[in-house]
C-alpha cells in the first residue's frame, strides 16, 4: 500500500504533469477547431482521430484530478460510491485513448504503407470511411468494458478502517478475472496492434528508401519531408506506449496478485504517457509544430531569463505569428 506521503507526492506531480496534458490537448483542438471553421471543411481522418485523442486525454486528467483529491480528502470513505463512478470513467477513458492512439497508428500504416496486404484492403477501407463512427464506437466500448467494475469490485471498496476509497482491490475470482479481461483488452490488445503497424510502416519505409537511394545512385540521401515527420510520430507513439505499458502491467499485476491499492501510481504512469503523446501528436503535424515554436519563442522574448529554453526554429520560420 503506498504510504500518505507517496499519495501526495504522486497527487502534487499529476497535477503538473495533468497541467501540460490539458495544454498540449486544448491546443491540438483549438488549431483543428480553426482550422475547420477557416477552411469550411470537415476534419480530415488524422485530425478526427486526434480530436477524440484529445477530448478522452483532456477528459481523463481532470477526473482523475478529481478523483485523486476526492481520495486525499475523504478519509472517512463517505462518498465510496461517487468515488468509484469517478474511477470506471477514469479507466473508460484510458481505454479510450489506447484504443484511439492504436486505431491513429493504424490510419497512417495504411497511409504509408506502399503495397498494402490485399486481404485487409477492403476491411481498411471500410474502417477508414467511417473515421468519426469507429472513434465514437471506441468511446463506448471503453465505457462498457469498464461498466462491470461497479458491480464487481465496488463492495471491496466501503471496508472498516480503509483509508483507500473508491479504489480497485482484485479479490475473488470473478474480480480478478475481470481485472486480467481488462488489462488485456484495455492494454494488451492495442497494444499488439500497434506494433503490427510500427513493424509495417518499418519495413516498407526501409524498402522505400533502398529504392530511392538506386534511383539517385547514392548522389543525395532521401528525402522524404513531411512523410517522414509523420513515420518518426507514429513509431515514437509506439515506442512511448510500449514503455507505459510494461510500467502499468506492473502495477496492474500489485492489483491482481497481491491485491495492493495502486490506482494512484497507475493514474501518475498514464499522466506521463498522455503528456508526452500529447507533444508528440503536436510534432507529428509539421502545421501544429510551426505554429506552437512561433507561439512558444514569443513567450519567451517577454522573459529574457528564460531565453535558454528556446527550441531552435528553421530558417523558413517568421518569427511573427499570423492573426486569426
Amino acid at each position: 500500500m503506498l504510504s500518505p506521503g507517496h499519495k501526495i507526492g504522486i497527487w502534487l506531480i499529476t497535477g503538473f504533469l495533468a497541467i501540460l496534458t490539458v495544454f498540449f490537448n486544448v491546443y491540438i483542438l483549438l488549431v483543428n477547431l480553426r482550422n475547420c471553421r477557416k477552411k469550411h471543411l470537415h476534419l480530415c481522418p488524422g485530425d478526427t482521430i486526434m480530436t477524440g485523442i484529445s477530448l478522452a486525454s483532456i477528459g481523463h486528467q481532470i477526473l482523475s484530478y478529481f478523483w485523486m483529491t476526492m481520495i486525499e480528502i475523504d478519509i472517512q470513505c463517505m462518498y465510496d460510491m461517487t468515488e468509484s463512478i469517478l474511477l470506471v470513467l477514469v479507466v473508460s477513458l484510458k481505454f479510450s485513448i489506447m484504443w484511439a492512439t492504436a486505431f491513429l497508428t493504424f490510419f497512417y500504416s495504411t497511409k504509408l504503407v506502399i503495397k498494402p496486404i490485399h486481404c485487409y484492403t477492403r476491411i481498411q477501407e471500410a474502417i477508414l470511411k467511417h473515421v468519426l463512427t469507429v472513434v465514437i464506437v471506441i468511446f463506448f466500448c471503453g465505457f462498457t468494458n469498464c461498466l462491470p467494475l461497479l458491480k464487481v469490485l465496488t463492495y471491496q471498496n466501503s471496508s472498516a478502517g480503509s483509508t483507500d476509497c473508491g479504489s480497485i482491490t482484485a479479490e475473488g475470482i470473478v474480480g480478478l478475472g475481470y481485472v486480467i479481461y481488462l488489462v488485456v483488452i484495455a492494454d494488451i490488445v492495442p497494444g499488439i496492434l500497434m506494433i503490427k503497424c510500427s513493424i509495417s510502416i518499418s519495413y516498407h519505409l526501409a524498402i522505400h528508401l533502398r529504392h530511392m537511394k538506386e534511383s539517385t545512385n547514392g548522389t543525395h540521401a532521401p528525402k522524404l519531408g513531411t512523410q517522414m515527420r509523420v513515420i518518426r510520430m507514429n513509431l515514437t507513439l509506439v515506442a512511448v506506449f510500449l514503455c507505459f505499458l510494461f510500467v502499468d502491467l506492473y502495477t496492474q499485476s500489485r492489483v491482481m496478485l497481491q491485491s495492493e491499492n495502486t490506482m494512484g501510481l497507475t493514474i501518475l504512469f498514464s499522466t506521463v504517457y498522455t503528456t508526452v503523446s500529447g507533444f508528440v501528436l503536436i510534432y507529428g503535424k509539421k502545421s501544429f509544430w510551426k505554429e506552437f515554436i512561433q507561439w512558444y519563442s514569443l513567450f519567451l522574448e517577454k522573459y529574457p531569463c528564460l531565453n535558454w529554453l528556446k527550441i531552435p526554429e528553421s530558417k523558413n520560420t517568421k518569427h511573427s505569428v499570423h492573426k486569426h
